[in-house]
């Protein structure tokens, strides 16, 4: 399953500024400012990696919380760990979130990953002489004091690529009501990258008007 590749995720570490999260692409329901105010949000993240999972929902049930929306997460909710050989029925999912008395559900799963070997070019860099005195008097003595351009080789870069795709449900109807794809570029961890990619769900769910800032 594509969804076990997000497991990946917590063991890796890269030499980068932290993690890097993208939106690649969203749509939104018409007139789902207008007509739409949900209370409560059921939060699931599709991975059988348990610490990816942890660390996704409770990222996004803290975002709710902070702005006044109850939340509630797959993790806390089913006591059973499920797998691709034992999944759910659609009845023991929707009783349970009805049963939190939420009204809207919230899920991400990974769509792609995939790795982008990119050259880094060298750089060269010129120092011009503050005079022409001292070792700039004759060749050897320049060259064996100074070079007038120093280089940097490129290098070649394995960038590391996580697509993932994160839904807005109503709870009663089943409706999707807003969707949006992300693109993740070298996290340096599941903590930073959960940080990360909630911030930049919130932005866009405000940005499409589902969440008022």
């Amino acid at each position: 399953m594509k969804t076990n590749v997000l497991s990946v995720l917590i063991a890796i570490v890269l030499f980068s500024c932290g993690t890097n999260t993208q939106i690649v692409g969203a749509w939104t329901k018409d007139n789902i400012a207008a007509n739409t105010s949900y209370k409560k949000v059921f939060i699931a993240a599709l991975t059988p990696n348990t610490n990816v999972q942890n660390a996704l929902e409770n990222n996004l049930a803290s975002a709710a919380r902070e702005r006044g929306i109850e939340a509630s997460t797959s993790k806390q909710t089913f006591s059973t760990t499920f797998t691709s050989t034992n999944q759910p029925t659609k009845s023991e999912i929707l009783d349970k979130v009805r049963a939190e008395n939420a009204d809207a559900i919230f899920t991400v799963t990974l769509l792609d990953k995939e790795s982008e070997t990119r050259y880094v070019p060298g750089s060269t860099t010129y120092y011009a002489p503050m005079s022409y005195g001292g070792y700039y008097g004759n060749f050897y003595s320049y060259y064996n004091t100074m070079y007038p351009m120093t280089y940097d080789p490129g290098y070649y870069k394995t960038d590391k690529i996580y697509y993932l795709e994160s839904n807005l449900y109503d709870a009663t109807t089943e409706e999707l009501i807003w969707s949006a794809q992300s693109k993740t570029v070298n996290p340096s961890n599941i903590d930073s990258f959960a940080r990360d990619y909630t911030q930049a769900m919130i932005n866009e769910l405000i940005k499409d008007g589902v969440l008022k800032k």
